[in-house]
């Protein structure tokens, strides 16, 4: 069965919500979902956080990475970048660069940001230059998908994303809905067409 990482950090739940309808999207195509997040980043040294988080999906490590067929990566912006938790996590995958174990398996990225021009699609290509530099393949929104035109908050052909407003209060629309699942659905059947081990 194919498998897809759905990778999140969420500080107040934006994120989360386009990763569940990233993670519905992989199950349209037929592959299987796997939901992991990442823990916070603090500057608190007393004490590091706990194995499992107390709500949601468990914390990720780089065995998720190795023993899943593809990625669906998500974070919120953070002046136009990558939140830190996310970077953090990237920062530790060197064995696996090292090894080539992601190469040629499929990739696509989403965000959330406050305001419409708030860096949703610099922050794509901050989640996505890590992923190029292990060999993954990134997959982006194709025009083809109607609501990518109509779209009136979030969606980007490199990826799906989220205005969430100044206080994060904006619910996600039908739009952004629809291109999350699409991204994930797009993942997951180039994953499964490219089979296990796409070298092969």
């Amino acid at each position: 069965m194919t498998e897809i990482l759905v990778l999140f950090y969420s500080r107040h739940g934006a994120t989360a919500t386009l990763a569940r309808h990233v993670a519905t999207g992989v199950e349209k195509a037929g592959a299987t979902a796997r939901v992991r997040t990442v823990p916070p980043v603090t500057t608190a040294v007393e004490r590091s956080a706990g194995p499992v988080p107390e709500h949601g999906p468990p914390y990720a490590t780089t065995r998720d990475l190795e023993e899943t067929q593809g990625l669906v990566m998500g974070s919120p912006t953070r002046f136009g970048n990558m939140a830190a938790a996310m970077k953090y996590f990237l920062d530790g995958t060197s064995g696996l660069w090292s090894g080539g174990v992601l190469v040629d398996r499929p990739f696509g990225v989403f965000t959330s940001t406050g305001s419409l021009h708030g860096g949703q699609e610099t922050t794509l290509l901050s989640m996505a230059l890590p992923l190029i530099h292990h060999g993954m393949v990134w997959v982006g929104v194709p025009y083809t998908l109607p609501e990518l035109s109509t779209t009136t908050s979030g969606g980007t052909p490199y990826g799906a994303t989220h205005v969430a407003g100044p206080d994060g209060s904006r619910a996600v629309t039908r739009e952004e809905q629809r291109i999350a699942e699409a991204l994930g659905e797009r993942v997951g059947r180039l994953a499964i067409r490219m089979g296990s081990d796409p070298r092969a």
